[in-house]
């Protein structure tokens, strides 16, 4: 391959990247809806956002279905990460209802 090849190769891989990320963040912003949903029925019923059970069900599910080629822990720190930011929205979302 040419320089010239191997530039509209990697061009054509990171508009794919690109559209990936895309879903992503549509899935995301999927996921916050049904959370600011869990912190409402929290919120009524006065339950902690924090629930570690519930996570680490989550995180048994993640590696269950996860089919790599993404390596099972990094699958869990990634959604360590994504859990961590739905449970800032959660409380967000539970301190504006208490406003």
């Amino acid at each position: 391959m040419n320089e010239d090849q191997v530039k509209l190769e990697l061009a054509k891989l990171r508009d794919k990247i690109d559209g990936v990320d895309r879903k992503l963040v549509e899935l995301l912003n999927e996921r916050t809806r049904v959370v600011e949903e869990i912190g409402a029925v929290k919120r009524t019923y006065q339950l902690p956002v924090y629930e570690p059970k519930r996570e680490d069900e989550v995180y048994l599910n993640i590696v269950a279905s996860n089919q790599g080629p993404l390596p099972h822990d990094s699958a869990k720190r990634i959604f360590e990460r994504i859990i961590d930011e739905m449970r800032t929205v959660q409380r967000n979302r539970m301190n504006k209802e208490s406003v």
